[in-house]
């Protein structure tokens, strides 16, 4: 005979069964699949041959993986760093906006609803060497004499793509943070006033302590998405000029769709794995850590 509790754990089991198949199906098999492939010498048209760690090795002995490496810590770095602050400013700003503060948020709302092709398309436009807006911008005003090669030059490719980023992507930490300073009781802010804090100290001691749950999460789950950035910087330079803008997404591409090796391009595209592992491990600590 099932005991009560038994029956309360095979309803459970039951009712979640539906997830855990489709979970499975989804992206528990084509994760293991993908790990499989990387440990594979496979060439498309030829059979895949398991070679363990050897892709990994050669990655790893590879200048201009490093070079990609180093790319897509510089890429992500700036432009998470950069979105927090502007995200963060953002909600200050539309927090202490009583009038049009929908309106606004709608507007500034617009490059996170835009499809990322399009975003990149207009970039690429606005930086286009001799008809795009900012170079004819530049040579009205007298700062530059010709157009600068925004995407050609090595040295200024990386911050164009890294500006079409943050570009995109600011709004949703502005609107999330937007979302949590609703949630902080005015109530600290009376006392604070009482106590003659002024406003840099009731950010520091009263909006941030009661937000960065929301700023941790954010600022992880933004950090995934733009490690894997790979339309803005295909679609603007496909990773060049030279290997100047290659992160780990384009690379990968590189590797298994130009150059047919699927095996080596798994590999390229699992380096960030232990990374991203690592920063979701962090934050999930950090949160329990709060909570308790």
């Amino acid at each position: 005979m099932l005991t009560d509790r038994h029956r309360e754990q095979l309803l459970g089991y039951t009712m979640i069964a539906p997830v855990a198949i489709f979970l499975a199906a989804l992206v528990a098999y084509p994760f293991i699949s993908a790990i499989y492939l990387s440990l594979t010498e496979k060439i498309v048209g030829y059979p895949a041959h398991f070679v363990g760690l050897r892709n990994y090795a050669n990655l790893l002995d590879s200048g201009r993986f490093r070079i990609v490496a180093w790319n897509s810590a510089v890429f992500t770095v700036a432009s998470i760093v950069v979105k927090l602050v502007v995200g963060m400013a953002m909600a200050l700003a539309l927090h202490q906006v009583v009038r049009g503060n929908q309106f606004i948020r709608g507007i500034l709302l617009l490059p996170w609803i835009i499809p990322t092709v399009v975003i990149a398309l207009t970039w690429k436009w606005l930086l286009d060497l001799f008809r795009g807006l900012v170079n004819v911008g530049l040579i009205d005003l007298g700062v530059v004499t010709s157009g600068v090669h925004w995407l050609g030059d090595p040295s200024l490719a990386m911050p164009s793509v890294i500006m079409a980023n943050i570009w995109r992507g600011f709004p949703f930490f502005g609107v999330s943070f937007l979302a949590a300073l609703q949630t902080v009781p005015q109530e600290l802010y009376d006392a604070a006033d009482v106590d003659g804090a002024n406003p840099w100290q009731k950010f520091w001691r009263i909006t941030l302590p009661s937000i960065k749950g929301v700023v941790a999460v954010v600022t992880l789950l933004s950090t995934i998405v733009t490690l894997n950035d790979f339309n803005i910087v295909f679609i603007m330079t496909r990773g060049g000029p030279g290997a100047a803008t290659h992160i780990f997404a384009t690379y990968s591409y590189e590797l298994g769709i130009m150059s047919q090796r699927w095996g080596v391009a798994m590999a390229a595209s699992m380096a960030s794995l232990p990374l991203v592992a690592l920063l979701i491990v962090g934050v999930v600590r950090y949160l329990h850590r709060e909570e308790e």
